[in-house]
């Protein structure tokens, strides 16, 4: 279990609801929720609860309906999209379910696209987060020619190499078969406590949620558990 710190993330009150064809369909219904510091927190719930729409509204992807949210001291909701942008690539890191990787570059240069956006020399981190999955001779090879789990590590040394305070992974092993499942669920767990990372992760696999320091539960838009 980790000694979590101060609070990095504050929800208050989060609501949305999507628009379509004149009718409205509300998906958050007041979420509370914080994160601390170095904690290792795991979301569950059933399909088309709002998971994935609140993992989005942390990470800054898209803007509530309503309520405020705070990551790192700063208050969201006064952030223009630039300012949006720009403090996503600096403080958060992403891992979805797909890998989202570009098939014409290589493994090390996937990695190295957030750097790059931050006009950071990206040479030595990329090959430093490689080897931390465990990919380093593997860093020339493209996507094709990488097995399933080997794409989703590489997507998560992706996620890490610009070292972020928050890490929000989608479902990061939806695709892999219980080995790799298990391969991924244990190098982010490393990755975690080297860091310094605080991670969210969505997973429908209760034994993998019993790796996490806090396990929430999201039915119809609405969070239980331990919201803080």
């Amino acid at each position: 279990m980790t000694v979590a710190g101060e609070p990095i993330l504050e929800a208050r009150d989060l609501r949305h609801a999507y628009q379509s064809d004149g009718v409205t369909t509300p998906v958050l219904h007041g979420v509370d929720l914080e994160l601390r510091r170095g904690e290792f927190v795991m979301l569950m719930g059933p399909s088309g609860c709002g998971k994935t729409t609140l993992l989005h509204i942390l990470g800054l992807m898209m803007r509530p309906g309503g309520g405020a949210l705070r990551i790192a001291g700063a208050d969201a909701g006064e952030m223009s999209e630039s300012a949006r942008a720009r403090f996503r690539r600096e403080h958060i890191g992403f891992v979805f379910q797909r890998f989202n990787l570009l098939p014409i570059l290589t493994a090390r240069d996937n990695v190295a696209l957030p750097l790059r956006l931050r006009r950071v020399h990206t040479d030595g981190h990329a090959a430093d987060a490689l080897r931390q999955v465990g990919l380093a001779e593997k860093a020339d090879r493209k996507p094709r020619a990488l097995s399933i789990g080997e794409q989703q590590r590489v997507a998560l040394a992706r996620a890490i190499v610009t070292r972020p305070d928050i890490l929000l992974a989608d479902e990061p092993t939806g695709n892999l078969d219980s080995g790799n499942a298990r391969i991924v669920l244990d190098l982010l767990l490393e990755l975690h406590r080297a860091i310094g990372l605080t991670t969210l992760m969505i997973t429908h696999n209760e034994h993998l949620a019993a790796c996490a320091d806090r396990v929430l539960y999201m039915r119809d838009g609405r969070l239980s558990g331990t919201p803080t």
